[in-house]
Parts: C-alpha cells; sequence; structure tokens
C-alpha cells in the first residue's frame, strides 16, 4: 500500500512541476519522505521546486542528498550543474567543475554527445579561472573522445582539426601563464598533427595576426620550414619566440629527426650540425652542443650565426666559462664583426663587459647599439637606462626613456614608464612620478614592485589614502612582503587610526621583531594613551602607556643606538605624570627612576639635540612639583635647578622655539628672583609665538601676577605651559583662547562668562575650564532670585548645564585629587541631581582635604555639607558626630545637628539643639521653622500642652509659616479639637493657594468634616476638589476612598475612579500589574464587579503568555481566583462556575479545584452528609495540585464539616509537612493555627480529651519560631482545662518578657487571662503590679475591667 501511495504522490509531484506548480510539488515530495525518507526521485524533485523557486539552499541540500543515494545516477548531479550555473554564489561556482567532471565521468559510457558539451563547459570553466594545464586537459579528453568514436560510424577529422585549432586560439594568449604540461599538450598537437597541414598555415598566420610575438606561431612556421628543408628560415622563426627553452623543448623531437636525416645525407652541411647542436641545447647536453657549434664554426667560419650560438652557449655555461676571454667575449665580437646589425650580439657583449670586466663605459655602449638595432629588446633598453643613471648621464637617460614612451602604445613599455617614474619620484616630481608608474601597472597589473612604487609617489604627494591603497593591492599580490605592511601600518598611523596601525604592527611582528614595527607599536600606543589623557580616561591611559613602554623596551633592545627609540621610551614614562597618583603609583615611581636615564641615553647619542633637552628640563620640573614637602625636602631645590639648566640649555640650541622660553620662565617662577627673570623671558617668549591669542594670554596672565589682582590665575598659569602633551593636544589652543576670554568677561563682570567656560567645556577638557564653568553654574544654582529670567532658563535649563558640569567635574577631580573646592562644588551638583551616595563622597573627601589646612572656616563648611549629605542618605548617628565636630555657632549647623539628633532618637539633644538655634535666629521666618520643630519635639515626648502653645506662638507672628499652621491643624485633629483645627485650617487656606499644597488641603478639610460629623461634605469636598483639579490621580484615588467609606450607597463608584486614578497616573492597558492592582483594589471596597475588569486582564495576561508562560500561568490563575471569590461573596455562584467552566483546561488542575469548591459549597453549608465517592473525587483534585497549601487547608475544612477530626488533622499535618518542604513561613504558621484552632474547638464545648490535648502540644513543640503565640494557645488550653502553676508562668512569661517581635494584641490578651487568674487568686499584690504594667502600656481597657472586677 505505501509503495503504490509513494509512486501516486511521485506522478502527482512530476505532473506540479510540469505545471510550474512547485509549492505543490513540494508538498507530494515530502509526503513520500514521510513514507520513503531516502526515495531518489523525491529528493531531485525537491531540488527541481526548490531552485525555481529561489530558494538555492535548499535545491542544494536535496541534490546532494539524492546524489548520495545514488551517486551513479546523473539526474541529481545534473539538477546541481543547473542550479551552479544560474546562481553566482562563490562556494556554488567553487563545486561546479567537482560536478562537471563527475557528470563526464558518468556520460562517458552512456551518452558521447552530452559527455562532450559538458568537456567544453568545464574547459571554458577552467579558462575563466585560468587554471590553463586544466583547459588542455580537458581538450585532450575531448578529442580523445571525438577520435576515438566510441561506436559512432566515422570520425569527423575536420571537427576534430576544428578542436584542436580552438584549444590553440584559447591559450595562444596565456603563455608565459602555462606550466610545461600545458604547453606540451599543445606543442604535441602542433609537431604531429598540424605541421603537413595547409590549416595548420592558416592557424598559425592567425596567431601571429592575434600576436605578432606569439610563441605557438613562430614554433609552427619554424617547424613547418624545417620539413620543406628552409633551415634558415626556421632558425629565424625560432629565435623570434620570446621563450626560447620552451621554443626548443617544442621543437626538439622534429629538430632531431630532422637534424639526424640531414647529416646522413649531407655529412658536411654546417646548417645541419648547428641544428644538431640546438637539439642536444635543448636536452642540456651542453658540451654536445658545444662541439656541435665548434664544428659548425670549421665547416662555415663566416657564418656569424654559429659565433653568436657558441658566444651565447659560452656566457649560458657558467662563471667560468664567462671569465674566459677566449670564448665568451671573442666569438661574441666576432659575430658582431660579421653581422654589425646583430643586436642580440651586442646585449650579450654588454652582460660581459658589466658583470665580467665591470667595464660600466663599455657594457652601456654595447647595450646602447643593442638597443638601436632592436628597439623592442627591452633588456638591452633597461640596462642602458640604468648605466646612464648610475654614471650620472641623467639627460642620456631621460633621452631614451622619453623616445620609448612616446611610441610606446597603452599597456606597453612597462620598464620605460617604471624607470622614469622612479627617476621622477627621486627628483621630487611626484605627480609625474604617479601618472608614470601608473602607465606601467597598464602594461602589468600583477607587478607588487610596481605598486610598491606608486604607493612611495602617493606617499609622498600626501595623498594617503590613495597610498594605503596602492599598498594594500601591493602586499595582496605579494604578502610575504613586511615593507607593503609596514608602510600601511604608517599611513594609518599618520592618518591617526591608531587602533587599526597597531593590529598591522602586531601581524609584523609576530613574524620576525622588526624595530620599525616596534617604534611604530609604541607610537601608536602612546598617541592613544594621550588622547586618553585628553578626555581625562586615565585607567586606559595607564594601560596604554604599560604597552607602549613594552614596545620600546623590545626596539630598544635590538638597536640601543637609536636616539629616537630611547626618545620615545621618555616620553612614555613623562606622559605618567598627567594620570592621577592614585591610578599609577607604582609605575609613576618607575618612571622616575627611568624617565631622565632614558633621556640621558637619547642626548648621548644627539647631544645638540634641543627638544632632548627641553624634556629632560620639564621631567625634572614634575618630578619636583610632586614632592609632598618641597620647601623641607633638599632635592626640591636639586630638581628645580636640573630642570633649570636643561631648559636654558635648549634656548641655547634653539632660541627661536617659544616653547623652551616659555617653559624657561615657568620654572624661573619656583626660584627665589623669579620676577627679574620673567621680565625678560616672557617677552622673548611672546616674539617667538606666532599665534596671536597665545600671546594675549600670556601677557595678560603675566599683568595679573604683577599687579595681583587675581591670585588664583597664577595656577592658571604654571599649569598649562608645562602640560607635557601641549603639542598633541587637538584643541589646546582654541580652548586656551577661549578661557582667555572667559577670564576676562568675569574679571569685568559681563553676563557672557558662563556661556564662554561652557563653551571651553566643549572644546576640550580643560582643567581651568572645567572649574570657572562648574563654578558659575553652582553660583548660579544657589542665587534663588534668578529663576525666572532668561538668562537663567538658558544656561541652566536649555544647556543642561547641570549635568554637563557634574560629568566635567567627575573628570576634573579623577584627575586632581587635591581641590577640595572642586569636590564640594561636586557634591552640591549631585545632590542638585539626587545623587546622594556621590554627593556625600564628594563631601567626604572635600572634608578630608581641609583637615590638614589651617582654613577653619573652609573646614567646618565641607563638614557642614558632609553631614547633610550623611541626613540625606540616612546615616544619622554619623551625621551627629559629624555636626558635633562644627563650632555649632552658625544656624545651619545647630539645626542640621538637631534634626540628626531627631532622626536618631536622641529626642533630648535635639531639643537642647533647637533651643540654642532659636536663640541664633534672626529672622522671624527661621523663628516660625525652629519653634514649629520644637512643637513636634514636644507632641512626640508627649507634651501636648507644650507644642500647643509653641504652635500659637508660631501663628501670633507676623509671617507664620505654612507647616506651623499645618501642625496646628493636625494636632488639632488627633485631639478632635474641632475648633483649634478649624481655626488653624481657616489660617492655612488663606496664606496657601499653591497646586503643590491642593492635596494636603484636601484631605485636612475632609478629615475636620468627619470629625465634626458633617459626612455627606466629605465626599463633597473631595468631589470639589477633583473638579478644581481632574489632571491630579492622587485626589481621585482619594475621593475613590472616601466614596465607599462615607457614602456607601455609592460604594460601587470608587471601582471607576480608582480605575480612572490609574489611567491618570499610568496606562494600564498593557500592564498587567495596574490590572491586578484595580482588581485588588474592587475586591477591598466589597465591589464584587471583578467580571468587568476580567476580560481585558486576561487578555492582556494572553499578550504576556508568549514571553514569560509559568508567570503569566500563575497570574492568571491568580485572577481567576480573585474573580471567583468577588462572584462568590456576592451570591453569584452559577457566573463563578460559568468562569471556572470557561476557563478549565488541562494544564491548569487548580481550575478544575476551584470548580469543585464551588460546587461543593452549597452542599457544605447545608450541612448535608457527603458520600463517600463524592470526598475521594475532592481528595483527588487535591492530590492534583498537592504543591498547593491552600488546597489542603480547604480539604481539612471539609472533612471538618463533615465531622471527620482525624482525617482534618491528617489533611492539616499534610499542609504543614508541604509549607515545611517549600520553606514557606506563612504556610506553616497557618497550618499550626489551624491546628490549634481545631483543637480549640472541642475544648471551648469542654470535650477536651487527651488526643486533642496531645495535638494542641504537639504543635507548640512543633513550632519553635514566634512561640508566643504558642504560649497564648497553650495558656487557653491549660484554662479551659485546670488553673495552676503552669498557667501562670506562661502568661507572665508572655507579659512581662515579651519578644521584639511579639505583636501588642497578643501581650494584651495575656494581661487580660492573667488578671483573671489573679483575681481568682485573690492575689491583690499581683494584681497591682500588673495594673502598673498596664498602666505603663497604655492598655485602657484592663484598667476598665480592673475597675468592673474590683466594683
Amino acid at each position: 500500500m505505501a509503495a503504490k501511495e509513494v509512486k501516486s504522490a511521485l506522478k502527482n509531484a512530476r505532473e506540479a512541476i510540469k505545471n510550474k506548480e512547485y509549492k505543490e510539488a513540494l508538498k507530494h515530495c515530502k509526503a513520500v519522505l514521510k513514507l520513503e525518507k531516502n526515495n531518489y526521485n523525491a529528493w531531485v524533485f525537491i531540488g527541481v521546486s526548490a531552485c525555481e523557486l529561489d530558494q538555492p539552499d535548499q535545491a542544494q541540500t536535496a541534490y546532494r542528498k539524492a546524489s548520495e543515494l545514488e551517486p551513479e545516477q546523473p539526474l541529481a548531479w545534473q539538477g546541481l550543474a543547473n542550479l551552479y550555473e544560474k546562481n553566482n554564489q562563490a562556494d556554488f561556482k567553487a563545486e561546479l567543475p567537482s560536478v562537471y567532471q563527475k557528470l563526464v565521468t558518468l556520460y562517458e559510457s552512456s551518452d558521447i554527445q552530452k559527455c562532450c558539451e559538458v568537456c567544453k563547459k568545464l574547459a571554458d570553466l577552467f579558462l575563466e579561472n585560468k587554471d590553463y594545464l586544466q583547459v588542455a586537459r580537458t581538450f585532450r579528453k575531448l578529442i580523445q573522445l571525438k577520435e576515438d568514436g566510441r561506436g559512432e560510424k566515422a570520425v569527423d577529422k575536420g571537427e576534430v582539426l576544428q578542436l584542436w585549432k580552438q584549444m590553440i586560439q584559447l591559450l595562444a594568449d596565456s603563455v608565459e601563464e602555462q606550466d610545461n604540461e600545458t604547453q606540451q599538450h599543445v606543442s604535441e598537437r602542433t609537431q604531429l598533427s598540424c605541421v603537413n597541414s595547409d590549416e595548420a598555415a592558416r592557424c598559425f598566420t592567425q596567431l601571429l595576426d592575434l600576436d605578432e610575438n606569439s610563441g605557438l606561431g613562430r614554433i609552427g612556421f619554424g617547424v613547418r620550414a624545417l620539413e620543406e628543408g628552409k633551415y634558415e628560415e626556421a632558425i629565424k622563426h625560432l629565435a623570434q619566440g620570446e621563450q626560447k627553452q620552451i621554443v626548443l623543448c617544442f621543437v626538439m623531437p622534429v629538430t632531431s629527426i630532422l637534424s639526424t636525416e640531414l647529416l646522413a645525407s649531407n655529412p658536411g652541411l654546417a646548417d645541419a650540425v648547428a641544428l644538431q647542436g640546438l637539439a642536444h641545447l635543448a636536452k642540456d647536453e651542453l658540451q654536445q652542443a658545444e662541439q656541435n657549434f665548434l664544428k659548425a664554426v670549421e665547416l662555415r667560419p663566416d657564418s656569424w650565426e654559429y659565433y653568436f650560438l657558441l658566444g651565447r652557449l659560452y656566457w649560458h655555461m657558467g662563471k667560468e666559462s664567462q671569465r674566459d676571454k677566449s670564448k665568451t667575449q671573442t666569438h661574441l665580437l666576432k659575430a658582431a664583426k660579421l653581422d654589425p646589425f646583430l643586436g642580440p650580439a651586442f646585449r650579450y657583449l654588454g652582460h660581459y663587459y658589466r658583470e665580467i670586466t665591470k667595464d660600466r663605459v663599455r657594457a652601456r655602449g654595447c647595450y646602447k647599439r643593442a638597443f638601436e638595432l632592436d628597439n623592442g629588446d627591452v633588456e638591452s633598453g633597461a640596462a642602458t637606462v640604468d648605466l646612464s643613471m648610475e654614471q650620472g648621464d641623467m639627460d642620456s637617460a631621460l633621452e631614451v626613456l622619453k623616445a620609448v614612451t612616446e611610441k610606446a602604445t597603452p599597456g606597453s613599455a612597462k620598464w620605460a614608464w617604471m624607470r622614469r617614474g622612479l627617476y621622477h619620484l627621486k627628483i621630487g616630481q611626484h605627480s609625474q612620478a604617479i601618472a608614470d608608474l601608473q602607465a606601467a601597472l597598464r602594461a602589468d597589473p600583477q607587478d607588487c614592485i610596481c605598486w610598491e612604487c606608486l604607493g612611495e609617489a602617493y606617499l609622498n604627494r600626501r595623498s594617503f589614502t590613495a597610498a594605503l591603497k596602492a599598498f594594500a593591492r601591493a602586499h595582496q599580490l605579494n604578502q610575504e612582503s613586511i615593507y607593503n605592511l609596514y608602510q600601511m601600518a604608517a599611513i594609518k598611523q599618520t592618518l591617526g587610526k591608531f587602533k587599526e596601525a597597531a593590529s598591522e604592527y602586531l601581524q609584523i611582528i609576530k613574524r620576525e621583531e622588526y624595530v620599525p614595527a616596534l617604534k611604530g607599536l609604541g607610537e601608536c600606543h602612546l598617541a592613544m594613551a594621550r588622547a586618553a589623557l585628553e578626555d581625562y580616561l586615565d585607567g586606559r591611559a595607564v594601560d596604554l602607556i604599560q604597552e607602549a613602554i613594552s614596545y620600546l623596551f623590545r626596539a630598544v633592545r635590538q638597536r640601543p643606538d637609536l636616539s629616537c627609540l630611547w626618545k620615545l621610551l621618555g616620553d612614555a614614562c613623562t606622559a605618567t605624570h598627567t594620570v592621577s597618583p592614585n591610578r599609577a603609583r607604582t609605575l609613576r615611581e618607575l618612571s622616575d627612576l627611568l624617565c631622565h636615564r632614558c633621556y640621558a641615553q637619547a642626548l648621548k647619542l644627539m647631544a645638540e639635540a634641543a627638544n632632548l633637552w627641553y624634556d629632560l628640563g620639564l621631567n625634572y620640573y614634575h618630578q619636583s612639583s610632586r614632592l609632598t614637602s618641597p620647601e623641607q625636602d633638599p632635592e626640591y631645590k636639586l630638581l628645580l635647578e636640573k630642570s633649570l639648566q636643561c631648559v636654558k640649555k635648549a634656548v641655547m640650541l634653539d632660541s627661536s622655539n617659544h616653547s623652551y622660553w616659555n617653559a624657561l620662565g615657568v620654572v624661573c617662577t619656583r626660584t627665589v628672583d623669579w620676577y627679574c627673570m620673567c621680565v625678560h623671558i616672557l617677552p622673548t617668549s611672546i616674539v617667538q609665538i606666532y599665534l596671536f591669542y597665545l600671546f594675549n594670554v600670556l601677557l595678560f596672565i603675566f599683568f595679573q601676577l604683577v599687579s595681583f589682582l587675581e591670585s588664583n590665575m597664577f595656577s592658571f598659569f604654571s599649569y598649562k605651559p608645562l602640560n607635557p602633551h601641549q603639542q598633541y593636544q587637538r584643541n589646546t589652543c582654541p580652548t586656551t583662547a577661549v578661557i582667555f576670554q572667559a577670564l576676562i568677561a568675569e574679571t569685568v563682570g559681563s553676563y557672557d562668562t558662563m556661556d564662554l567656560f561652557r563653551h571651553t567645556t566643549e572644546l576640550s577638557t580643560h582643567t581651568e575650564g572645567v572649574k570657572g564653568y562648574a563654578f558659575w553654574v553652582c553660583s548660579t544654582l544657589l542665587d534663588k532670585s534668578n529663576r525666572d529670567s532668561e538668562l537663567y532658563r538658558y544656561n541652566i535649563i536649555q544647556m543642561n548645564a547641570v549635568s554637563a558640569a557634574q560629568v566635567a567635574l567627575c573628570k576634573y577631580t579623577e584627575r586632581i585629587q587635591t581641590d577640595s573646592g572642586a569636590f564640594t562644588m561636586l557634591g552640591y551638583l549631585n545632590e542638585h541631581l539626587h545623587l546622594k551616595k556621590q554627593a556625600r563622597q564628594a563631601y567626604q573627601r572635600a572634608a578630608e582635604l581641609l583637615r590638614s589646612s589651617e582654613q577653619s572656616e573652609s573646614l567646618n563648611f565641607a563638614l557642614r555639607n558632609y553631614a547633610r549629605a550623611l541626613c540625606n542618605t540616612g546615616q544619622w548617628d554619623k551625621a551627629v558626630r559629624v555636626y558635633s565636630s562644627t563650632p555649632k555657632e552658625e544656624l545651619h549647623d545647630l539645626t542640621g545637628l538637631a534634626l540628626a539628633c531627631f532622626r536618631a532618637g536622641h529626642l533630648q539633644d535635639s531639643l537642647r539643639a533647637y533651643e540654642q538655634a532659636l536663640t541664633v535666629a534672626s529672622s522671624e521666618k527661621e523663628k516660625t521653622y525652629i519653634l514649629t520643630a520644637l512643637a513636634i519635639l514636644q507632641h512626640r515626648q508627649g507634651c501636648m500642652d507644650v507644642a500647643k502653645t509653641l504652635l500659637f506662638k508660631c501663628s501670633m507672628l507676623q509671617e507664620p509659616a505654612a507647616e506651623s499652621l499645618l501642625s496646628l491643624c493636625a494636632l488639632g485633629l488627633v485631639h478632635s479639637d474641632s475648633t483649634l483645627a478649624s481655626a488653624a485650617l481657616s489660617e492655612l487656606l488663606k496664606r496657601t493657594s499653591g497646586q503643590g499644597t491642593v492635596e494636603e488641603r484636601c484631605i485636612l478639610t475632609c478629615t475636620l468634616l468627619a470629625l465634626q460629623g458633617n459626612y455627606s461634605a466629605v465626599q463633597k469636598e473631595a468631589a470639589r476638589a477633583v473638579h478644581s483639579n481632574p489632571g491630579n490621580p492622587s485626589l481621585w484615588a482619594l475621593l475613590s476612598r472616601l466614596v465607599p467609606q462615607y457614602y456607601p450607597r455609592k460604594a460601587d463608584v470608587s471601582c471607576c475612579l480608582l480605575r480612572l486614578a490609574g489611567f491618570l497616573s499610568r496606562s494600564l492597558t498593557d500592564d498587567p500589574a495596574g490590572w491586578a492592582a484595580l482588581m485588588a483594589a474592587c475586591h477591598t471596597e466589597n465591589t464584587a464587579r471583578l467580571t468587568v475588569s476580567l476580560q481585558p486582564f486576561l487578555q492582556t495576561v494572553r499578550v504576556m503568555e508568549e514571553r514569560e508562560r509559568p508567570l503569566a500561568r500563575a497570574l492568571e490563575a491568580w485572577a481567576l481566583q480573585q474573580a471567583v471569590s468577588g462572584l462568590k461573596q456576592s451570591g453569584q455562584p452559577a457566573e463563578a462556575e460559568a468562569i471556572c467552566k470557561q476557563a478549565l483546561s488541562p494544564e491548569q488542575p487548580a481550575v478544575f479545584l476551584l470548580l469543585r469548591q464551588i460546587q461543593c459549597e452549597s452542599l457544605l453549608l447545608s450541612r448535608t452528609t457527603l458520600p463517600s465517592s463524592v470526598l475521594e473525587q475532592l481528595s483527588s483534585a487535591v492530590l492534583a495540585n498537592e504543591a498547593c497549601v491552600q488546597a489542603w487547608h480547604w480539604l481539612a475544612e471539609v472533612y471538618r464539616l463533615q465531622g471527620l477530626l482525624v482525617q482534618a488533622v491528617m489533611a492539616y499535618r499534610q499542609s504543614l509537612q508541604l509549607a515545611s518542604q517549600l520553606g514557606s513561613f506563612s504556610g506553616k504558621v497557618a497550618s499550626l493555627l489551624r491546628l490549634a484552632l481545631l483543637a480549640l474547638g472541642p475544648c471551648m464545648v469542654r470535650l477536651l480529651n487527651m488526643t486533642t490535648g496531645g495535638l494542641t502540644r504537639k504543635n507548640i513543640t512543633v513550632w519553635n519560631t514566634h512561640k508566643f503565640k504558642m504560649w497564648l494557645w497553650g495558656h487557653l488550653m491549660k484554662t479551659r482545662s485546670r488553673m495552676g502553676p503552669e498557667t501562670r508562668r506562661l502568661l507572665e512569661r508572655i507579659v512581662y518578657t515579651p519578644s521584639p517581635l511579639q505583636p501588642e494584641t497578643v501581650t494584651s490578651v495575656a494581661r487580660w487571662y492573667l488578671l483573671r487568674h489573679l483575681h481568682a487568686k485573690d492575689d491583690h499584690e499581683l494584681m497591682d503590679t500588673l495594673m502598673d504594667h498596664a498602666k505603663a502600656a497604655g492598655d485602657s481597657k484592663l484598667v476598665e475591667f480592673h475597675k468592673q472586677l474590683s466594683s
């Protein structure tokens, strides 16, 4: 049956393919594969359909699968070939030859015609890939198939000849690129099949028409001339081939036969002897060839050809014969004398004079003569030009090159273009050199040397991108060359692509320890480190500096004689001076030891290098700057003196460099007579500076120093000129100019000051610019009077000034960690951005820096800020200690200390601090706030009258604070004093009318109305507030809470109100949490309308289910539980059952259990005895939800209602065990309490027996956590059974030694039972002690109960 189905499906697939219904065909094929997964035809049909549906990968997989199943069947291979032919993917093209070869093998024994067609395609493909050997082999295979016939009646000789002709034409233009085997295939047929044919003559003629230098054409005519006995013509044709050894190899078989026959018939024929010598020469039989050529000379001493052949033979026989004057030179000279127009003779003479006798003049003359005789002699022309350039005769060389290039056609005369390009490159005419080298590349695009020269020309012309492409092409052609890779890396380094350059340098040093590459790696890492330092990324900079030092050390080990390497190593060490000390403390110490030694070693090699003296002087200066106590350290003056002498030396060697003069002036500022020296040095520096704005900067700063108008300007003067990376900073000069403008604007009080400082932070991270901008941002923020000004909105809000200044200051403080003012500003900005932890850290650092200074006022300010930040982060005790360390003379210190003490629980200390602050306060507003705080403290301590008096005192002031009136109103509401609350609220409403207090005012008003008993007005007041502020979600939420409480008839409205509040605060549409909260709110407000919200909630959950399926299921089950619970409470069991049935699925057993609970609820309420089968079903439903503690609780309750107490106990114990396994504390508590309640029931009706009593005691033993609750249950049990000492001990333990986590309700109940127990014992002393304890705890109910017992 399956075979019939397979056959039918294959037939349908074939018909679908014929009708071009390829998708339908795929369906049929897949049906076949389900029945027979290795069906060959099905896989082939899938390949055909997928190919037509433009699914090449699937088609390839199908065809490959079919070919693996039956590799000898051609159908799948043919499909693969068609697929690969249609697609241009690289992997398809690479596999196509192997597919063709497989088809040739398959068709060879079955279909010769198809085999020939595939062979032709295969040959074309190999020719396209320039695989000439495979082209020749394929044609040989094709010709062999045609010649064999393989069953055909007759072989078409013309067709075979046409194939040979086609092969020769295809391979004629690529002789130089063919290997010996390829050429042998071509020459074999040329010799054996075409030599006696007129068709061969036509073929050779066409070859020469296509290429006049075609070696195969010359071979053909030479062999034909040999056959016809025209030996001189044969030699001429054979000698004109460029590949002479190959030519001789081609004609060797024929030449040997002909020369033997000629010598047999004419023993004294010189041509035959010479021809036999050529045959020996082709076989590398040099001695026999020499004898033949000598014999030919003897037979015909007047023939120049034989002397030339003999001289050339001696030249190629080796150095010994070359040096033998009687051999090479003599025979070549005789050949030249016999034929003065024989160019090759003069060329070989040129070789002799240049390489053997070293006579450049004669060699040049011979080459020149050879080139004049034959302008196509490339070797002679190139040698002529080279020797002319060596001898300094550039005019002659250029004359030759010009003559050749003018006559040259495009794509020819490569040697002339190349040499002329190199000449122009040498003399600096880079554009002309580029044009010449491009012409040379047209002749040979694969010459890597020419590409290198072109790259050099571009590089010298500063065309870096073009040079990079040229060197990349040269590297592609010759990947073994390190030079090309190095030049590519060097160009990328010049272009600023340091990371890419470093990766290419690394490729070089993996091959060998190439010193230029190591130097480049060091420079790249140093440049990247400097860029990181400009961006204040010190950690990254340290890593890069370490890498740079490592590579430069390796370079120095290889070449310690190079001054540049020592200087770079010193620069890398000097770069660490800019880094923050905490980032590279060890590295900086090592750099100090190493840096000056590197510069000293460089100076040993180049003592007169001014820049080395300058760098060494700066290094000494930086070392002196880092000394902690320079005035007490004797090394300080020594380092300054060394620095001064080094910079002076630099100025002496190069007095035109303004940087040297400027550095000299800066170093002199640290000496005693700095003022007099600066008067002479700075003007000299200014004269040398070409940039106008820098002149203005230095001049302005100098006058500031002299006039002492602005003392902090000295920091800018001393820092900027000594920046060790000044020459590398991209925007140093523009930033400095803008800083200068900002300082001028600050001095004259211009409103553009802040904008100018902001501009400096945008240009680059400059210390003065950052600090200036941060100062102005903080000053603007502290000025509360300008909030509505246009300038504030632009500078602060629109330009995002706070965030920008904070980021800039973070960089500044990361680098400079000794500026307390910067840390203080950073802390303030962090506070403004609500970054409390960062603000605390910044203030702490500022305070630490100022502790060692003598600036007591600044220290107190820093401590005050630090303490405030500690308060903001909740560290009250630490804030108290910090505030206590301040003088506590200012109001801010006292109020901060009072607040910290209050939050820390030190109420008396807080009270004293506020009282002291009250004496310091100067304005009524300050006094109002302090009095309000005092009132709150007094109220906290229970002094209600004092608090009320203080608040009344606040309200009597001329400008009472809103907070004092608010506190007074709240005090009246708490103590049910409607008169006080009403008066305070009226005064508060008069003074506050802003949007920010509308919620507070509404709550206070509603509370006052409720206190007065005017419940109907509560809802109206809230509604009025909502009407006035419809966009406030808090008011809607308040109204939703007030309506069901004070207007129960409209309780169902609260659900809609809460939903509206939720929509105002955030959209609930796609938020399951929002819907869940709304559902819970509805349930809490006794609103059983949950089905209204259930559908959109479940829809939202289903969308969520695709992302988080387990969570979505749990949430859906919870929502269903809430809905069913609400419907059950509202008396709608039918609707609840319908919802459960709608959501019922095998994947959710909890829904099935919920359905069973709803169905059994009416039976349980009616006290109907349930059959045992129903109880078993309920037990099975619970077992299906065995991981649900609540399910076991419900089953236990069912057993209890049915009077099955033992089963109920077992169910509760099962729930307790499950809760313990799940680690659910609340589950364990609930199970234990339910067990205790189950045991307490019989006790209440005095039916306690040993079983229930033991059960309760066991629960007491099991639950060790929160033992006070178990003690209370134990007391209840004992109270019902007997009264005794054990009962009293349990109760006294609960009352007098309560646990910190013990609820007050438990303690109150225990007091009540203990009082009853003591009253029964008539123990008045213990009762008095218990009552004192109750009064201290505020247990007024127990006091009332005691009065009733005593009466």
